[in-house]
C-alpha cells in the first residue's frame, strides 16, 4: 500500500511565500513523474508543477516564475516553493505520482489528500 502525504499549507498574505511537501511511502518499488495540482473552489483541478525523476521541470504558464518543484528521490519526496503567492494562487493543492510497486506489479497513480493553501490578507 503507497500514500502520499502533503504538508506545508496555511494562510499566508499576497506576496508571501510557502513551501509544500510530498512524502511517499509504501511498498514503492520505483517512482516516475511527481507532480503538484490544485484546485480552487468552484474550478477543475489543474496541473501545476511536474517533476521527472530525471530531473526534468515542468510548470504552468500562471505559476513560472513563481513557483519551483523539487524532488529528493532518496526520501521519496517532492516540493513546491512557492513565492510571490498571489490571492488567484488559494486553492487546495494535491500532490500525484505515478508509482510502481511490487505487490501490484504495475504502475499506477496515486493521489494525496491535499493541503489548502490561502492567499489573503
Amino acid at each position: 500500500q503507497v500514500q502520499l502525504v502533503e504538508s506545508g499549507g496555511g494562510l499566508v498574505q499576497p506576496g508571501g511565500s510557502l513551501k509544500l511537501s510530498c512524502a511517499a511511502s509504501g511498498s514503492i518499488f520505483s517512482i516516475n513523474a511527481m507532480d503538484w495540482y490544485r484546485q480552487a473552489p468552484g474550478k477543475e483541478r489543474e496541473l501545476v508543477a511536474i517533476a521527472t525523476t530525471g530531473g526534468l521541470t515542468n510548470y504552468a504558464d500562471s505559476v513560472k516564475g513563481r513557483f519551483t518543484i523539487s524532488r529528493d528521490n532518496a526520501k521519496n519526496t517532492v516540493y513546491l516553493q512557492m513565492n510571490s503567492l498571489k490571492p488567484e494562487d488559494t486553492a487546495v493543492y494535491y500532490c500525484h505520482a505515478r508509482i510502481y510497486t511490487i505487490s501490484t506489479m504495475s504502475t499506477m497513480d496515486y493521489w494525496g489528500k491535499g493541503t489548502l493553501v490561502t492567499v489573503s490578507s
